[in-house]
């Protein structure tokens, strides 16, 4: 194919998914100039060139369509729903048209007359000679700016959603961000910020980066058995070297999730339309960027997902009104990283699931028994729409069906190793999340070993590691000859390794001792039981050969370092093997539901040392990693200690341990909230332990939360969040997600600041229950809890933390309740409908402003 014609379709592509998004944007707000002006300059560029290269059919098209969009900028016509639609209809001529000549490098045979016609009349319906003058000067600019673009085709380009067979090529940075097509306007600059290249290059340079990554580890598996060698100091360097090369060309792979969002509005636009419902389609996080083979895997997922909460999610707008709903409905798709995932979430404000519904289709299909079905929670019934042929809808239309193809969307989805969960509420509405990886190149694993045979288990579904043994609390136990674990005050389902892949059992009961890979996948939490543990560290997955490629147990293979090939297993068929349902919540509901009312329950606590012999503790839930790291890679900058930590500077906290070591290994506790990291130097990592955090002294010092028995010894528990911001000052700052005790309700999106006050809070003395989000918190409400004070951050995703004192104040059972802003800084005397405001990490400041509102309630009363 001609190199000219080839830049013209990846650019007309690209083009035409903007104009998409764009139209829909402008039926919304018509008035607006600057996303009309867009989309003219858009379609003028596209007939302008196709003129150019003799494409005919394709330029008259476009012409009839450009006719009516600069009547729509000249403001002789009114931007109407039917105008709209009708436009929507000569882009997808051109598609189409662009898709023939791909294929053949010609335009297909076709008439267009009757949409020409149609357009015609449209742009001549109020025309007025007035309209012609402007019309033809901006032309003139135009084709100016457009001969400037078509004498520089390798100007910089942004692959935006294109569909498959046209998205042959990515962009590559060189020191600046690529512009799209559309933003070129003729700017030469733009043409030395970025290069084309195909996607095959790219594919290529990965695979041979993948080798260099086996090849090092097989070089550090050689040099880590021998005592003394003069290689050891270069292979490190190599180490490092390729550790920075892999994730530069990974990132050439990397792409806006918002890519395979480009055609939602579109496709909800057309929904509503046909469905007679009124919809808006809310979007968040489109930047987030995940690997170009996962996103092109969930684009359809992602669609149909819609398509259906579209569909069979949202009421019509008399249901709606009548159940006292606004007519509108609104679906929010959410990205979002977390823990080096990709989390989706799609959520309609709808009817919910019909959990008697689904029972009944259960039944029916032979899902489950009535017995069985008694002892299931609302949660564990909802997930029976991801059984094959299980649907509730009344209608299955072609437009999507609840229930109808969540199967398939499910093993899409896990396919690419990540999983699918749901939360519902009848009348309320759905929330689906996804969690998908970044990439399928290369991954993070643990290495396990069951009879001398090693096995690799992403770590994408390992949720922790448990050792049992017959002479410990923690043992194997066996219910209906159902392997269990007890586990926390709740029972884990079982399942060996050895047994599922049918391995010969020697003579005798299990081991005494058995190590258990706790894993979530296929919408539960189950234990593998295998006799090793042997290391975590990132493989490189090869493709299962095709003898393989029929069992379940298997994703892929990789090489080790000692050059052994080993299998990978696919969690979702180690899950299949689980004989039993043992009635266990998922950690994916425990996190989708986000609310923990008990803090005398065991919490796993980190002891270490920092400036004295007697050991300190830290929640473990709130310490990201742990670190040795050379006392000599220390530096100053701007008066402060940093280390060069994973490609950037990271601040030390040295209010632990007074001073750095000098020389050998120094232990570091690393914290991160968002992009932003932090480390705190200790002198001694000690142990990770559970205990109940029942505290006998409140704090007596600045940085402590207050002293409790941990292993029959006194124990300072420190506050965090009190030294990181002694030298982080922004830590906390946003970026543009029993009985007679007081009982506090604490809601704020940030797990870490949520971990960090909490055992604050209680340790002076307060119940505390926590919400991850203002929604959360306000279906307590609903539940008929009671709060003497609620503390609530002011900037939170979705329902912000001012809309959220305002539905407070607004309800009569809860509009009595102080609600106190946390914020990073309070500069502002602007309240809102906070009855105050204090500094998110000022200990003090926070607990006096509770105890302050708690003493006038009390006075009050």
């Amino acid at each position: 194919m001609d190199d000219l014609l080839r830049d013209f379709l990846t650019e007309s592509g690209e083009s035409l998914t903007i104009v998409d998004g764009e139209m829909v944007k402008l039926e919304a707000e018509p008035n607006n100039k600057e996303v009309l002006q867009k989309i003219f300059r858009l379609v003028h560029t596209i007939k302008g060139t196709c003129g150019f290269i003799g494409l005919s059919r394709l330029e008259k098209v476009a012409h009839a369509s450009e006719n009516v969009l600069g009547k729509f900028r000249d403001g002789v016509l009114m931007v109407t729903p039917a105008a709209v639609t009708l436009i929507f209809e000569s882009l997808d001529c051109i598609k189409m048209i662009l898709s023939g000549i791909e294929q053949t490098e010609q335009e297909p045979q076709g008439d267009d007359t009757d949409l020409i016609e149609r357009l015609d009349v449209l742009a001549a319906g109020e025309a007025s000679p007035a309209a012609h003058g402007s019309e033809d000067a901006e032309a003139v600019e135009i084709v100016a700016e457009e001969h400037a673009v078509e004498t520089a085709p390798e100007a910089a380009v942004s692959v935006a959603g294109v569909p498959a067979p046209l998205a042959r090529a990515v962009v590559v940075e060189k020191g600046g961000e690529a512009a799209p097509a559309a933003a070129k306007g003729g700017e030469a600059s733009l043409a030395n910020q970025s290069i084309r290249v195909n996607v095959g290059v790219i594919e290529q340079l990965i695979v041979m980066v993948s080798e260099l990554v086996l090849t090092r580890n097989q070089l550090l598996e050689m040099v880590r058995h021998s005592n003394d060698s003069e290689f050891k100091v270069p292979l490190q360097r190599l180490s490092n070297v390729t550790a920075e090369l892999q994730e530069s060309v990974m990132k050439t792979r990397m792409q806006p999730i918002g890519n395979a969002w480009s055609k939602l509005p579109r496709i909800v636009r057309d929904l509503g339309a046909e469905l007679g419902k009124k919809i808006e389609l809310v979007m968040h996080g489109a930047e987030t960027e995940l690997d170009r083979q996962v996103l092109e895997l969930i684009k359809d997922p992602l669609t149909h997902m819609v398509r259906n909460s579209a569909d069979h999610g949202l009421e019509t707008p008399a249901e709606r009104k009548a159940a006292g709903k606004p007519e509108q409905g609104t679906i929010n798709l959410r990205a979002f990283h977390e823990g080096g995932h990709i989390i989706v979430e799609i959520a309609d404000d709808g009817k919910g699931l019909p959990v008697e519904k689904i029972k009944a289709k259960a039944l029916a299909n032979g899902i489950v028994t009535e017995a069985e079905l008694a002892r299931m929670s609302e949660a564990q019934v909802h997930r029976f729409i991801f059984h094959a042929g299980l649907s509730t809808a009344q209608k299955v239309t072609n437009v999507s069906g609840r229930g109808v193809g969540m199967d398939v969307v499910r093993s899409n989805i896990e396919l690419i190793g990540g999983s699918i969960d749901l939360k519902s509420k009848e009348g309320s509405g759905t929330t689906f999340t996804i969690k998908i990886p970044l990439t399928m190149a290369i991954i993070s694993a643990l290495i396990v070993g069951v009879q001398k045979m090693r096995f690799a288990i992403p770590q994408i579904c390992v949720m922790e590691l448990v050792r049992a043994s017959d002479s410990t609390d923690t043992k194997i136990e066996r219910i209906n000859k159902t392997s269990v674990l007890r586990l926390r005050d709740r029972l884990l389902p079982l399942v060996r390794l050895s047994e599922v892949l049918q391995l010969p059992v020697p003579e005798g009961d299990a081991a005494p001792e058995s190590y258990i890979v706790v894993a979530q996948a296929g919408g539960r939490t189950f234990g593998i039981v295998v006799d090793t543990v042997f290391d975590t560290g990132e493989i490189v997955v090869k493709p299962v050969c095709s003898v393989l490629k029929d069992i379940p147990l298997f994703s892929g293979n990789t090489i080790l370092g000692d050059g052994s090939v080993i299998m990978i297993l696919d969690p979702n068929g180690v899950a299949a093997a689980v004989s039993g349902e043992v009635a266990t919540r998922s950690a994916a509901e425990d996190a989708a539901n986000a609310v923990v009312a008990d803090r005398e329950q065991k919490q796993a606590l980190l002891l270490f040392r920092a400036g004295s012999a007697e050991p300190k503790a830290v929640l473990l839930g709130a310490v990201t990693r742990l670190e040795v790291v050379d006392a000599k890679s220390f530096e100053r900058s701007d008066g402060r200690c940093v280390l060069q930590y994973r490609g950037a500077l990271m601040p030390i906290v040295t209010s632990l341990v007074g001073s750095l070591r000098e020389e050998g290994p120094q232990p570091v506790l690393v914290f991160s909230e968002g992009d932003q990291t932090v480390g705190v130097a200790v002198d001694e990592i000690l142990d990770i332990v559970d205990a109940v955090l029942k505290f006998e002294l409140t704090a007596s010092g600045s940085g402590i939360v207050g002293t409790a028995v941990v292993r029959d010894k006194a124990t300072e528990v420190v506050d965090i969040s009190y030294h990181v911001s002694d030298v982080f000052q922004g830590w906390f700052t946003k970026r543009i997600v029993p009985s007679q005790r007081q009982h506090v309700l604490l809601v704020d999106d940030s797990p870490f600041f949520r971990t960090m006050v909490a055992p604050l809070l209680a340790a002076a003395g307060y119940e505390v229950t926590e919400a991850a989000n203002a929604e959360l918190a306000l279906k307590l409400k609903d539940e008929g809890k009671t709060f003497d004070v609620i503390l609530s951050d002011i900037q939170m995703p979705g329902m912000g933390g001012y809309k959220f004192a305002t539905a407070i104040k607004q309800d009569a059972q809860w509009r009595s309740t102080p609600v106190i802003g946390l914020a990073a800084e309070t500069d502002s005397d602007d309240k809102g409908t906070f009855d105050a405001l204090t500094r998110k990490f000022d200990r003090d400041g926070l607990l006096e402003t509770v105890r302050g509102f708690i003493g006038s309630r009390e006075r009050a009363a």
